[in-house]
């Protein structure tokens, strides 16, 4: 009878994270909306998951990218749309694997007829998706779409400095 129980245990283990891993916020949308509103700082909100490979591929270009113009303020905020049963813990290890130091957040929200169009009009609800927010400059500008590495410095320039 040990058997099934040290296999359980040992399941369980997989899916736990890591104590190096990072800590994956529980945001409802008004939590979400309250924090971008408030923003007094340039800010990157990524929609993501983490079966989503265009949504992996891009996110090291938006740290590496978001970390030359930290002395700016930019912010980067992952928000994963995984199922709710991998929220911790998947989500907190396939970060800490991935290398994800950007603060990380889980959406507790399933209806997307609901959340999609209250973070952007126009989104469709494909992921990857990003929203770039500088309220000092009432800059909101949202990709419905993978950003290429050749994509993403641009688009943080526009947001510091829109033309």
């Amino acid at each position: 009878m040990k058997g099934p129980i040290v296999i359980l245990s040992l399941a369980l283990l997989a899916l736990r994270p890591a104590a190096d891993a990072p800590v994956v916020h529980k945001w409802k949308l008004t939590d979400l909306e309250a924090y971008i509103s408030k923003a007094d700082h340039p800010l990157i909100v990524n929609f993501w998951a983490t079966f989503c490979a265009p949504c992996n591929k891009e996110i090291p270009y938006f740290q590496s990218t978001v970390e030359k113009y930290k002395q700016q303020g930019v912010e980067l905020i992952l928000v994963s749309l995984d199922l709710p049963d991998y929220y911790p813990a998947r989500i907190a290890k396939f970060a800490g694997e991935h290398g994800y130091r950007a603060t990380l957040a889980w959406l507790n929200e399933t209806d997307a007829d609901y959340f999609c169009p209250r973070i952007d009009k126009s989104w469709t609800g494909g992921i990857p998706s990003s929203l770039f927010v500088n309220n000092k400059t009432h800059y909101h500008r949202f990709y419905d779409r993978q950003l290429t590495d050749q994509q993403v410095e641009p688009a943080i320039r526009e947001m510091i400095n829109p033309g």
